[in-house]
């Protein structure tokens, strides 16, 4: 049985290795590759494969994101992530199946077999493949899950940050800098999308770049034109842009 197929990764790196294993698949016809989510909506919509390939950790719109943008029918979904295996425990029976960063060429080969068995057997049509995700997505809107490590990628190793390491988080276009005690960690991911995926009751963004663990925050001191400074526990100082009491209301309750 011929399938079609979608590769959704922000990376290239990761794209192109997915192509070239993909390429000696037999009856197996790469579509295109998307390089964000919003790529990823278009060309699903366009092309209507019959398998994604799809990362998680995205800017912008992460996979979770991006299929909920996605009309159905969805396409059957290979998860493509760098989550440890408990994360993935969480999804996994949703989807058709999923590839743990770096996984192995048998690894991907068994998922694509995977994929032909269960779309020649009578159990996988694409009501079937929406059933799953559209089940996936409804389950993570009622029991919203927050991230307790966020993965970072450092050249050929991928370091797991505990959001509980966090002090603060740092804005820079679309990147980010995880400051954690006296390490940094550099992140392709937008504020606004990470924020997503953070507890509002441990996070809190005092202005447009900074996000701030807030067991981090010491004190707040005024400054100048009625602006105000946050001192957090290692002396390090961040403007704050949103009222003080709005501040004041969230670390009550936090």
């Amino acid at each position: 049985m011929n399938l079609t197929a979608l590769i959704v990764d922000d990376e290239p790196l990761a794209r192109e290795r997915l192509r070239t294993l993909l390429a000696i698949e037999p009856d197996l016809e790469i579509l295109g590759e998307c390089t964000n989510g919003r790529e990823a909506v278009a060309a699903v919509k366009k092309q209507r494969p019959d398998l994604l390939f799809l990362d998680i950790q995205m800017p912008e719109l992460d996979g979770f994101q991006t299929l909920a943008q996605i009309a159905a029918p969805l396409p059957a979904v290979i998860f493509v992530t760098a989550f440890d295996e408990h994360a993935v425990k969480a999804f996994e029976i949703h989807a058709l199946d999923y590839l743990l960063k770096p996984f192995k060429p048998a690894r991907l080969k068994s998922a694509v077999a995977r994929a032909r068995t269960q779309f020649a057997s009578k159990k996988s049509s694409g009501d079937d493949a929406s059933q799953r995700i559209l089940a996936l997505l409804e389950e993570r809107a009622a029991k919203p899950e927050y991230l307790a490590r966020i993965a970072v990628r450092d050249r050929d190793k991928v370091h797991f940050v505990k959001t509980t390491a966090i002090d603060w988080i740092e804005a820079s276009g679309n990147y980010l800098v995880l400051h954690a005690g006296k390490e940094n960690h550099v992140l392709r991911e937008t504020l606004t999308s990470l924020e997503s995926q953070l507890s509002p009751k441990d996070f809190f963004r005092i202005n447009r770049s900074a996000l701030v663990n807030v067991d981090r925050i010491h004190h707040v001191e005024p400054a100048f034109n009625d602006e105000h400074v946050v001192i957090l526990a290692d002396g390090t100082k961040l403007t704050l842009t949103r009222g003080l009491r709005e501040m004041q209301e969230r670390l009550r309750f936090a």
